[in-house]
């Protein structure tokens, strides 16, 4: 034992509490596992359901109530908001809001594709709110990020394109 850690072996066993019992030989045989054939110490043989309920029958059909139960309803779903009933049309505004949003990163990187994209945004948010006034569609905001995203990327893809070609005059000339 070491000196600071009373109770311990230094090689992190521990050594025996009671000096009359057995000790326990580390290289004897496992206990046996019951022997094939041999009941199960459950009570139950092998195969047979421990629920109760015999073969065939299913333990969670639905059984009658008892007398004075309160009735068990149905989960109810979510009602039908306007607009959800008959069938929409929300991908004008939804495309619009992507190429919008895309327009403007790629109108800093590539200006070439960037204004396109941008012009395409603006058309396709036009085009959704056209549909969300006609009452095809319920999805104005998207549409409205559509109109916004697409100029905001037309414009910095002009930006950027005049800020290319201003940094690149000076090496045309040399």
């Amino acid at each position: 034992m070491q000196p600071g850690y009373p109770g311990q072996d230094p090689y992190g066993q521990q050594p025996n509490q009671d000096p009359t019992a057995q000790p326990h030989d580390p290289y004897a045989q496992p206990p046996q596992a019951p022997q094939y054939g041999q009941q199960p110490t459950s009570g139950q043989p092998y195969g047979q359901p421990t629920s109760g309920q015999p073969y065939g029958q299913d333990p969670y059909a639905q059984q009658q109530q008892p007398y004075g139960a309160a009735p068990q309803y149905p989960a109810a779903g979510y009602p039908a908001g306007p607009g959800q009933g008959q069938g929409q049309n929300n991908t004008m505004g939804l495309i619009g809001m992507i190429v919008g949003i895309a327009s403007i990163v790629l109108g800093l990187c590539c200006p070439l594709l960037g204004v396109p994209a941008g012009i395409v945004g603006i058309v396709l948010g036009v085009m959704g709110q056209k549909k969300v006034q006609a009452g095809e569609a319920s999805n104005p905001g998207q549409a409205k990020a559509a109109l916004i995203c697409g100029g905001v990327g037309v414009v910095v893809g002009i930006i950027s394109a005049i800020a290319g070609a201003a940094i690149n005059m000076g090496n045309f000339g040399s």
